[in-house]
């Protein structure tokens, strides 16, 4: 575009002078920018042979493999999924302890269960929902801490 402004501009610095040739300098630029832009290409055929083009639309990225990245790489067996037994501990002896953990942005009582016949490296934390008959443990464990302030 600034090119075309040039040419035009020396032309007419170089006929200034010239009686029949005449210039409007202000409106030369936007003269010469609405011919720049209203210009239509009509590609032909031989146009196309020469310029062959696509639509950007269907290009598509193109992502290499690893395996034809580094083929001598082996990939790696997947390792056997371990599968968690359900371990249950027996009946319930007694409520230890609680405690009030926030999940999820809600406050929750869990509580330190002891297990019949079971040793203390097999005590849990569980949720009063959890813990069968837990309202009636729950009732015991908050009296005896009751009974346990009154005696101190």
């Amino acid at each position: 575009m600034e090119d075309i402004l040039r040419r035009f501009c020396a032309y007419g610095m170089e006929y200034k002078d010239h009686e029949a040739y005449t210039i409007d300098w202000v409106t030369l630029p936007a003269a010469v920018q609405l011919a720049y832009n209203t210009m239509e290409v009509k590609p032909t055929e031989e146009f196309f042979r020469k310029h062959p083009v696509f639509p950007v639309s269907l290009v598509k990225p193109y992502f290499q493999k690893e395996e034809d990245k580094f083929p001598s790489r082996k990939k790696n067996p997947t390792p056997p999924k371990i599968v968690e037994v359900e371990y249950s501990p027996g009946p319930l002896k007694k409520i230890i302890k609680d405690r009030k953990i926030r999940l999820n942005g809600k406050y929750q009582r869990k509580y330190l269960v002891k297990f019949k016949n079971q040793t203390a490296d097999k005590d849990k934390w569980l949720e009063e929902d959890s813990i069968p008959d837990g309202n009636l443990h729950s009732r015991r464990f908050s009296a005896s801490r009751r009974t346990e302030k009154s005696h101190q």
